[in-house]
């Protein structure tokens, strides 16, 4: 059938809502629209419009090359008034953090999640927030952005006022979005709070996958597997990779040993939430069995230590008992003020620091890195996926040069990649994760992933499930009517 009958493309400014009717009285078809996460792996943002709704599924920012993140600061494609509702996958900023830019462009309605992940955004948008403002002033005080005045994508004061939209709703219960639309959560894994949504419109079933976790995650716990649904709207982030059948922790051990026997500092780049628990719960069984040597681990991100109350509210969610929670904070120092970072960069080896943001796209991290990532006797170790145009995914690609804060800074330490620590299923996973479906079905859509990833992930639903995918453009727009799919 010829692929044009399932979709528009709508690429300008704004949609109408959908509340046509058809020449028989009918209502017209819901509608589909990618807003994000269409053609990379950062911004996702899924519009789903009624006969008189319009909701958003995640919220998130674009990352990586500058032509994404301008994306950004450019008006949102649909007037933010006109949404009535968001529901968000979980609290990771690429979901998420949109939120508080999306209230301050007039979202009136209600922000709709588990609530783990309302916990972790209480704490990552204000983090978020409070880092843009700390930039947008370092770059108005030395001189680096091309812009006279610099200003933040938002505010503390945004993201306060963002937060009392916020809902938070039980897993697997079915709720009321907005006039029409209903919606229902189950765990994904990945993450504290990560949850799949399933999206009732006109009769239709919409399910996004959010970000799936792996079956054997040594923090979370695994994802529940694909229920079904009219239409899949499906992540692909290792789409075209699996990972390494590797001992994380034995790789991170090697590293560990090497750089502090040679008096160096090991700079571990880790998301605050979820990846700094994963690093520190390996650090503290390397410590234990004796793996590696005695030296201070600092943890510097106020986040990350603010999260470690969210997991011990939700020791369901997780494989860790008490004890072990206890035993992996535990292990590091905490790093609160912006003064105690300062002094670690002049305290020099042998010591590990475990610092946001994970693909060094911002944050105290980047200091480090200019402190110490010049010398051969340290070592940075990458352990999650690297978004391309990101600063860690330069690394991966050979790079050893690095533009931080509007200087070229030499990278001379050892950089390790440890890609079997990611929190995210690889495409054996999710393809896995998809047989779980009683029936399959009518279109996934391939998205969060990079092109080559989500072609990849494309091809093997096509082939190895025999169900129909597409590879959807940004602001393309889908026609959700019965039959038409197929």
């Amino acid at each position: 059938m010829d692929e044009q009958r399932d979709r528009t493309r709508t690429i300008r400014d704004g949609f109408g809502k959908n509340t046509a009717h058809s020449s028989e009285g009918r209502a017209a078809p819901a509608t589909l629209t990618f807003l994000g996460a269409a053609d990379t792996v950062t911004g996702s943002r899924y519009l789903l419009s009624g006969d008189d709704a319009r909701v958003l599924v995640d919220c998130g920012l674009f990352q990586g090359y500058k032509v994404l993140r301008a994306r950004n600061r450019s008006p949102f494609p649909v007037p933010a008034s006109s949404i009535d509702a968001v529901v968000l996958t979980h609290a990771h900023l690429d979901h998420s953090g949109y939120v508080p830019a999306l209230v301050r462009g007039g979202f009136q309605g209600r922000v709709y999640a588990s609530e783990g992940t309302v916990e972790l955004c209480r704490i990552m948008l204000l983090d978020s927030a409070h880092l843009m403002e700390e930039e947008a002033r370092h770059a108005a005080r030395h001189g680096w952005s091309r812009h006279a005045d610099p200003q933040p994508l938002y505010t503390v004061e945004d993201a306060t006022r963002a937060l009392e939209h916020f809902v938070a709703v039980p897993e697997d219960e079915e709720f009321s979005v907005a006039d029409g639309i209903s919606a229902r959560l189950v765990p994904a894994g990945h993450i504290l709070g990560a949850m799949s949504a399933y999206v009732g419109i006109q009769g239709r079933t919409v399910c996004v996958s959010g970000d799936l976790g792996r079956p054997d995650d040594p923090l979370m716990r695994p994802p529940r597997p694909f229920e079904g649904a009219d239409i899949l709207i499906a992540e692909s982030t290792y789409g075209n990779r699996a990972h390494v059948a590797e001992d994380p922790e034995d790789r991170l051990g090697d590293v560990v040993r090497r750089t502090l026997r040679r008096g160096g500092v090991v700079l571990i780049p880790a998301f605050a939430v979820g990846r700094t628990e994963t690093v520190l719960l390996h650090l503290s069984r390397l410590r234990d069995s004796g793996r590696i040597p005695e030296a201070p681990i600092y943890v510097n991100s106020p986040m990350a230590v603010s999260v470690a109350d969210v997991y011990r509210r939700h020791p369901a969610e997780h494989r860790l008992d008490a004890q072990e929670l206890e035993r992996l904070y535990s292990i590091a120092d905490e790093v609160r003020s912006v003064d105690e970072s300062k002094l670690l960069n002049l305290r020099g080896g042998p010591m590990i620091i475990v610092s946001a943001s994970g693909m060094l796209a911002g944050g105290r991290i980047l200091h480090h890195l200019q402190a110490y990532g010049p010398d051969p006797r340290n070592a940075i170790v990458l352990t999650g996926f690297q978004a391309a145009g990101t600063r860690g995914s330069h690394l991966l690609d050979g790079e050893r040069t690095l533009r931080i804060y509007g200087q070229d800074v030499p990278i001379r330490a050892e950089v390790v990649d440890i890609g079997s620590m990611s929190a995210h299923a690889d495409a054996d996973e999710v393809i896995g994760w998809m047989r779980g479906a009683p029936r399959p079905p009518e279109t996934v859509y391939v998205t969060h992933g990079e092109p080559a990833a989500a072609d990849a992930l494309r091809l093997r639903v096509e082939r190895e499930l025999g169900w129909r995918a597409r590879v959807p453009e940004h602001l393309e727009e889908i026609r959700l009517e019965p039959g038409s799919s197929r």
